[in-house]
């Protein structure tokens, strides 16, 4: 046997250590090679059978794409799985199928979810994820919910997941819940597009580490709004969400904490969101609505940079007592919410933060908001008139119609309004703001332009509070009015040298030295 050389030796192993290592790399890429959905058979109009027999073989694989191509597929009721994601390639469309048998029956829980069934129902649907992990849907293709009218399958219904992505697609047409997630963790909605939707968009409900970015979202009814229902029959938080870089048109509401409220919302940030409403007015059409009612709190909410165009209301937060949950457990508080830099133009309504007698509302910090009026407000009830309905939904219509038409405030503690500027609609005769049974208010550089009877203040039992004015030009007699037998520690500042004694009106109730002047 002839000598090798070193060389050659090393040479020789190299080889074949790189064999090993290709064949290896051949092994793998085959393994995880997508499988791809098989072109139609000749006269089938229904692929609900094919699309789940790719998911299983994928999920018998230990895992997988299945690649869906160009063209469009008929389906009804697909069981996602563990380690497996679908890629919906440009040109491929998804279509529900209008034949009610393709789908899962409504399910048939063994406790009560304290929820109606759109929100509690995870098994009437298109795509179902349940107890599943590293899910991904993606891609830009297009799933098409095929419906004209609400009622019917959720598109995507995900219950107790973790490790989930949703990307690129485009959701049309959904007669139920886009997105639905129910005690999901780790979830990434980014890049989806929302169309004509005929019931909620996206709704993480009892989720924690959530993130939502780059979205369109057209919906009849509330754009994105977390929950804290209980339809997992036990009592979750909602904690830990971001929503980014979104565009959300409505009827309903825009961004919502609530209204189904029985467990915490906490650790919550929304930026740089733009809001289209003039769809309609389903509760008032809010912007930005912040609902608990149901024993749950709501706690570390910043929100920032948004533009409104068009909402009915821009602003609503209400604590209430529905008690939905039957937990007995009294109204959650309201804590800890900072919102800034706010742009809205053609509002309809005016703003409403609004707890209860024994329940304010407390710690909500307002830095920068601007809000323009479509219209004169249409009347008003006295204060002494307006309802305080602690049972009911809670939404900034059921008071009625309200003596502000920029902003009113009741029952509220501890509140900071900075830098509000409030402009009325031509002929406008209600004041801009109107607090009642307020404590520890700071209004500071409120713009007061003047005008005929427009950007006044109105305070009826306001507490250990300062009113900050700037006055651009003269105001009118008994622009600011004060009552109220609590009224107690109420500073005015004047930044222009307002005339007190003309613009000023205190009523007799109001207590003597109640009042001080700057």
């Amino acid at each position: 046997m002839l000598p090798i050389s070193r060389r050659s030796f090393i040479t020789s192993c190299l080889a074949s250590c790189a064999g090993v290592h290709s064949s290896i790399a051949m092994q793998a890429a085959s393994a995880a090679s997508p499988i791809r959905l098989e072109a139609r058979a000749s006269g089938e109009t229904n692929d609900t059978k094919r699309l789940q027999r790719a998911i299983d073989e994928a999920g018998e694989r230990g895992g997988g794409t299945v690649h869906i191509p160009p063209g469009r597929y008929f389906s009804g009721s697909l069981r996602l799985l563990s380690d497996v994601s679908l890629w919906l390639d440009s040109g491929a469309t998804i279509a529900m199928s209008q034949d009610d048998t393709d789908f899962f029956p409504a399910e048939q829980l063994s406790y009560d979810p304290k929820a109606d069934r759109s929100t509690s129902d995870f098994h009437h649907a298109l795509l179902i994820g349940d107890s599943i992990e590293n899910v991904s849907i993606f891609g830009g293709g297009v799933i098409n919910s095929n419906r004209t009218k609400g009622g019917g399958p959720k598109t995507i219904a995900l219950r107790r997941c973790g490790h989930v992505s949703i990307r690129g697609i485009t959701i049309r047409n959904s007669p139920s819940y886009n997105i639905s997630m129910l005690g999901c963790e780790f979830v990434t909605v980014d890049g989806v597009t929302i169309q004509n939707g005929f019931s909620d968009g996206i709704d993480p409900d009892c989720c924690r580490y959530v993130r939502i970015t780059n979205c369109f979202v057209e919906s009849v009814d509330d754009a994105i709004v977390l929950k804290t229902s209980g339809a997992l029959g036990e009592r979750w938080s909602t904690e830990y969400i971001t929503v980014d870089n979104c565009i959300l048109r409505t009827a309903s509401i825009h961004f919502k904490c609530g209204t189904e409220s029985c467990g915490d919302f906490r650790n919550i940030a929304v930026s740089n969101c733009v809001f289209q409403g003039g769809m309609g007015m389903r509760h008032g059409n809010p912007g930005i609505a912040l609902y608990a009612a149901d024993g749950g709190s709501i706690d570390n909410v910043a929100i920032s940079n948004i533009v409104m165009c068009d909402v009915g209301t821009p602003l609503a937060i209400l604590r209430n007592n529905r008690d939905r949950c039957a937990f007995g457990n009294g109204p959650g508080p309201i804590s800890s919410v900072r919102i800034a830099n706010v742009i809205a133009t053609g509002a309809r309504l005016p703003s409403v933060i609004a707890g209860l007698p024994d329940a304010p509302v407390t710690g909500v910090s307002i830095d920068g908001m601007s809000i323009t009026m479509a219209n004169s407000s249409a009347g008003s009830k006295t204060l002494d008139a307006i309802p305080e309905s602690p049972k009911e939904y809670p939404q900034p219509t059921m008071f009625g119609p309200l003596p502000a038409f920029g902003l009113f405030l009741r029952h509220v503690s501890t509140i900071s309004l900075r830098d509000l500027r409030l402009q009325a609609a031509a002929q406008e005769v209600l004041p801009a703001i109107v607090a009642d049974d307020v404590d520890e208010m700071q209004l500071l550089g409120f713009t007061d332009d003047g005008g005929e009877s427009a950007s006044q203040l109105r305070f009826n039992n306001v507490r250990n509070s300062v009113a900050e004015c700037i006055c651009t030009l003269p105001l009118p007699p008994h622009s600011y009015r004060v009552s109220g037998a609590k009224t107690t520690n109420l500073y005015f500042k004047g930044i222009g040298s307002p005339d007190w004694d003309r613009v000023l009106l205190v009523e007799a109730d109001v207590p003597h030295h109640a009042i001080h002047q700057q």
